[in-house]
């Protein structure tokens, strides 16, 4: 196993620590103007953005991307997992980067994240860019579909043993995932051994699992039945779906049919042949929809 310097990967970017909600994070941070704050998916880190950061930074924004609690250079807490909590990791993190809101862009569970902050913390979301992420009052059909991504929260259901899976054999699971969830040809080498080293770090498979358990498992719990009735309130603030054709873990129907709870603008993309990563599969196309959804926002922080 490694240190949480796994997650410090060079490039462009700048990497430092922020405290917030009393939990340090670890961000990379790219670019002048507007806050953008992207949250990753599982089972990635913050480096699943890079694409995305260099191309907003190129367009006059600030890119900003975290480790959520529990991954790569952010604090493993013990407790803290689920969307509530995260949520306002992710708003506190908007304050403590020295803004009043943010454009937010999440990936998968990253988008859970996204959507709600919306209800939980409307003034820090200027808009929200949701990827291969339905709206968690319509993510039940992904869990009733029987598909991947059912099978996958199913077995993260028992104690230790998905740990230990993910772990086996130098994290290859890991790559298994990225390659059963995404279309054809991804991912290439550098891509998977990167995820599979960031995963390594210590109790990160741990920590990563305890999202899919919180989801899984609240749903008839009281909190969770709480979380349920805060998140029907209707958003408000513009937001774009971007989703791969191919997505093997959440339909794009599934997905699209989140516009229901959405009464501000909105706008769906699809992207041709690209599977649960579009903003890794094809980044070009990710980015410049982006970009151009950003660049039709009314001006911001």
């Amino acid at each position: 196993m490694l240190d949480d310097s796994a997650a410090y990967v060079d490039g462009p970017w700048d990497h430092r620590t922020v405290g917030a909600a009393g939990t340090r994070f670890h961000v990379a941070e790219l670019g002048e103007g507007p806050l953008v704050l992207f949250l990753h998916g599982f089972p990635q880190f913050w480096w699943a953005w890079r694409h995305q950061m260099t191309a907003l930074a190129d367009a006059g924004y600030r890119a900003v991307a975290v480790d959520l609690r529990g991954y790569g250079g952010s604090d493993k807490t013990p407790r803290g997992y689920d969307l509530v909590t995260l949520a306002q990791d992710a708003a506190c993190l908007v304050r403590a980067l020295g803004a009043r809101e943010a454009a937010v862009a999440g990936h998968g569970v990253g988008g859970l994240i996204g959507w709600t902050m919306t209800a939980y913390h409307p003034g820090t979301v200027r808009a929200l860019a949701a990827v291969s992420a339905p709206h968690p009052r319509r993510a039940a059909r992904v869990l009733l579909a029987g598909g991947l991504g059912t099978r996958h929260m199913l077995r993260a259901q028992l104690p230790i043993l998905p740990e230990h899976r993910l772990l086996a054999d130098g994290c290859a699971r890991v790559g298994d995932l990225l390659r059963e969830w995404s279309g054809p040809d991804w991912p290439d080498a550098e891509a998977e051994m990167l995820y599979r080293t960031a995963f390594s770090i210590p109790k990160v498979s741990h920590c990563s699992l305890e999202y899919h358990r919180w989801i899984a498992r609240s749903r008839l719990r009281p909190d969770g039945l709480r979380y349920h009735a805060r998140m029907g309130a209707p958003v408000r603030v513009p937001v774009l779906q971007l989703h791969g054709s191919l997505d093997p873990v959440c339909p794009p129907g599934t997905a699209r049919a989140s516009q229901g709870s959405v009464t501000g603008a909105y706008r769906w993309r699809g992207i041709p042949g690209a599977g649960h990563f579009p903003h890794e599969e094809r980044p070009d196309a990710v980015s410049g929809a982006l970009v151009e959804w950003l660049g039709d926002l009314p001006d911001g922080d």
